[in-house]
């Protein structure tokens, strides 16, 4: 019996590469993920909150999502070029076959990639825990969002490690409706005493246009219709039904009776 070969296709991540599609799906994972972690290192301080990879037959569209942009470009698209030559040396991209592109973070106080990273840099420049936490936390909450939580664990002051929490506004932990409204990051910041870890949870409202959080609203959200203005009796009245009836029942007969009439009315059909 020949065995069973699964379709070859091409992977995204190598170029001119046939593979199974269930290598595939790998290659492009580690793609996506070797991508990411490089442009998290390179970009930090541009604020660079995620990529995304749009693979056509001709050439491979890579998106930076970053909220200084111009910084990401450079002088001229200087940096951008550098960024791009890089990739493509790397990952053994043909000639003029990649294209890198910077998009603009719309909200960045609801981006939880932007506030992780804003975060890691106070802690960074010596500002207190609590201060820096309380900080991101109220430019949140400002931003729109629902509700927020902020952990950093780690040697905080004694030698010993703990963890802080710090939470404000509502917010769901389980369920696919947490995996459509809430967005998360982690990230570790080096400092004296040890590394610290940073994550931040954002939870969206819904919004009918997509900008700021999902379309679809939460399960056990319930709204409230307004009820309709009733218009005021003046003065009594009495409607007779039974009359209405005989009407229609009338205005019916008469209708038949005139169908049956152009029926008879009708030349008969030949035979």
């Amino acid at each position: 019996s020949i065995p069973h070969k699964s379709p070859v296709i091409m992977a995204s991540g190598v170029p001119g590469t046939a593979i199974s599609k269930r290598r595939k799906f790998v290659a492009d994972g580690v793609f996506y993920a070797e991508l990411n972690e490089f442009f998290q290192r390179e970009l930090a301080e541009e604020g660079y909150s995620g990529v995304e990879v749009r693979v056509t037959p001709t050439v491979t569209d890579i998106i930076i999502r970053a909220t200084h942009t111009q910084e990401v470009l450079g002088e001229q698209g200087r940096r951008i070029r550098e960024l791009t030559s890089l990739i493509q040396k790397r990952f053994k991209f043909p000639e003029n076959s990649v294209s890198l592109y910077a998009a603009k973070v719309q909200n960045r106080g609801l981006s939880a990639v932007a506030q992780c990273e804003s975060l890691r840099y106070k802690l960074l420049n010596g500002l207190a825990v609590r201060r820096a936490c309380y900080g991101v936390l109220r430019f949140i909450m400002e931003s729109g969002a629902k509700g927020c939580e902020v952990v950093v664990s780690g040697k905080l002051r004694a030698a010993r490690a703990k963890s802080m929490k710090f939470t404000d506004g509502f917010m769901i932990h389980s369920g696919q409706p947490a995996k459509d409204f809430i967005d998360s990051a982690t990230r570790h910041v080096l400092l004296r005493q040890g590394v610290l870890g940073i994550k931040v949870k954002i939870m969206r409202g819904s919004d009918p246009e997509g900008k700021s959080g999902p379309q679809k609203s939460l399960p056990d959200s319930v709204t409230i219709i307004e009820p309709k203005e009733e218009t005021s009796v003046v003065q009594p009245h009495s409607e007779d039904y039974g009359q209405k009836k005989a009407q229609a029942e009338a205005a019916a007969a008469a209708a038949r009776d005139a169908e049956v009439g152009e029926g008879e009315g009708a030349p008969a059909e030949e035979q």
